[in-house]
């Protein structure tokens, strides 16, 4: 148990570099100081910085969709539920868990034209949340609180656009008005003003 307990140390640690300082940021021997290991003692975890880069995205993949998809669906279909996956989502870029902010907006810009693996991991990742706010709009179409077009692509689209808007106001601008531009967007979107 002490062996996946430090692992688990481990992760969430580098999950916080990673959020402010990004993938590529990851060194075996400033990540094992942090933790307090020995460089050979993080690598009895972890084979190389590629497969701890790939256990970050997993990890920060779990965390994302326990934290902001699971409880969006126990709320009722349609816009209560899609409005659910955006503000949980709002929560999840903002809280400060994760001190630079959503790890897979910065891994994006980091990654996009590197292909390989850990891009390949991250882009699995980002279709399947998209799939995933396409088939909640789809279901708040069919439930008959949207409009048929836009597209439910087209509203995943657009959603998602709020969020990297967000961040680059919030993070990068410091505005500190951006989650409340982000919320007023996203009631837009889903039959708002």
């Amino acid at each position: 148990m002490k062996g996946a307990q430090t692992k688990s140390l481990i992760l969430e640690s580098a999950l916080k570099l990673v959020s402010v300082e990004g993938l590529g940021a990851i060194s075996i021997g400033r990540l094992a100081k942090s933790v307090g290991l020995s460089k050979s003692g993080l690598f009895a975890h972890f084979d190389s910085k590629n497969a701890l880069q790939e256990e970050v995205l997993e990890r920060a993949s779990n965390e994302f969709v326990a934290s902001v998809v699971r409880p969006a669906l126990k709320k009722p279909r349609g816009i209560p539920r899609l409005q659910a996956m955006f503000d949980n989502w709002l929560r999840w870029a903002s809280s400060g868990r994760l001190p630079g902010g959503c790890i897979f907006v910065g891994a994006a810009v980091e990654l996009d034209d590197k292909p390989g693996p850990l891009r390949d991991t991250l882009v699995k990742t980002q279709k399947d949340w998209i799939a995933t706010l396409a088939t909640a709009a789809r279901i708040a179409i069919e439930e008959g609180h949207l409009p048929e077009a836009p597209s439910p692509e087209q509203i995943a689209f657009e959603l998602y656009g709020i969020m990297m808007s967000y961040h680059l106001y919030k993070r990068l601008l410091g505005d500190r008005h951006a989650r409340s531009k982000a919320r007023d967007a996203c009631h837009r979107i889903l039959g708002g003003d």
